[in-house]
């Protein structure tokens, strides 16, 4: 805790995934939305070359609108991820250790485990999901097969490894073929759509696995379900609670909901606050997220999106453990349609962190002598 009594929050983004600019963005809101009158940031910022930064509060809320137009500032090298223990670059003053860390890394590094093993080693209490349920979220084959297996519908998928494909391209299209196109191929571990291409016809089926092997080893092949895509924010707790529905209208020629028509392009999709649904199916769909959350082993927070088929069956699309924070991020705007504004919600995540330390802080970590 700082000299002053408030908790430092380490606010750690940018990362050597795909999404390094969007994190850039999200913890721009994060920092913009924490109550100062609790709690101190200190923010430290990944380079695309994997180094650890102390950043500017100043540059950090000036980073606004285009994700190519923002950057991790030059700032001052923290030797190694450890000294996250300590934001003064090693110092042993108690009163300069981080309190908790809120990880707004989005992608690979930062959503999918290996951030939150590092801090659960280091001690520090984090934002999210634990280790388990990060790594689920963010790998889709392994997501969709316990979905599928918990009863959960989801869209018809295949998974490939780039090494089959590589040794038999063919057999591989001609088995993924079977799904039926139009389809999507997707990289297993990746977010905001990176590497995503929707696939019309089978003479287009090996170019669009070539570009998903760029960015995973991992590719999966879906389906495309033809209907409205719902999305629903769900918070940590005992129990969790899950924010009304709201919905994304695609018009951009990328025809799904791509990283350009998110980001780059003002008018690729319009959000629909709240979705245009009827009240039994936004139960439905509430009581969908929160199963969704459970089965995934996830706390803290999710955005859990779905599709309505024009039948009115509900699909599970995939599940997001560290959404987007940015200014046109479904979660915050979620939440805030449902009554909470983005600082108490900031609180609340912090809060969440905490309070999970505490509940884990008196299990044994040894087996009692024998007598």
């Amino acid at each position: 805790m700082a000299q002053n009594g408030k908790i430092r929050v380490g606010i750690l983004f940018g990362g050597q995934s795909t999404e390094h600019e969007i994190s850039i963005l999200s913890a721009r809101n994060v920092l913009a939305a924490l109550d100062r009158t609790r709690f101190e940031p200190v923010l430290i910022g990944i380079d695309k070359a994997g180094r650890w930064l102390l950043q500017d509060e100043q540059k950090l809320l000036a980073c606004v609108g285009d994700p190519r137009q923002v950057a991790i500032a030059a700032g001052r090298p923290l030797d190694m991820p450890g000294t996250l223990a300590a934001a003064d670059a090693g110092s042993s003053n108690s009163s300069q250790r981080l309190d908790v860390v809120f990880p707004v890394l989005h992608g690979t590094f930062g959503e999918d485990g290996a951030l939150q093993g590092l801090l659960e080693v280091a001690g520090i209490p984090y934002v999210g999901a634990g280790v388990l349920g990060s790594a689920i979220g963010m790998d889709k084959d392994v997501m969709k097969r316990l979905l599928r297996d918990a009863n959960i519908p989801v869209a018809n998928f295949r998974c490939v490894r780039r090494r089959q494909f590589e040794a038999e391209p063919q057999r591989v299209c001609d088995e993924l073929a079977l799904l039926g196109f139009p389809l999507f191929t997707k990289p297993a571990n990746a977010g905001s759509s990176v590497g995503i291409r929707k696939v019309t016809r089978a003479a287009a089926l090996a170019d669009a696995l070539r570009f998903a092997f760029d960015f995973d080893t991992k590719v999966i092949a879906e389906t495309a379900v033809s209907g409205r895509e719902i999305e629903l924010a769900v918070l940590g707790g005992n129990p969790p609670t899950v924010s009304v529905a709201g919905e994304i209208v695609v018009d951009h020629p990328d025809g799904f909901y791509s990283y350009d028509a998110k980001y780059v392009d003002e008018h690729g999709a319009r959000l629909d606050l709240p979705a245009r649904i009827s009240p039994d199916q936004q139960w439905e769909a509430q009581a969908l997220a929160l199963r969704v959350f459970d089965v995934l082993e996830c706390e803290g927070m999710a955005r859990v999106d779905l599709f309505l088929t024009h039948d009115g069956k509900f699909l599970v699309n995939e599940i997001n453990t560290l959404p987007g924070f940015t200014a046109i991020s479904m979660y915050p705007k979620l939440w805030a349609l449902s009554g909470l504004a983005p600082t108490e919600l900031v609180t609340r995540l912090i809060d969440l962190a905490l309070q999970r330390n505490r509940d884990r802080t008196g299990l044994r970590r040894s087996l009692p002598r024998s007598p």
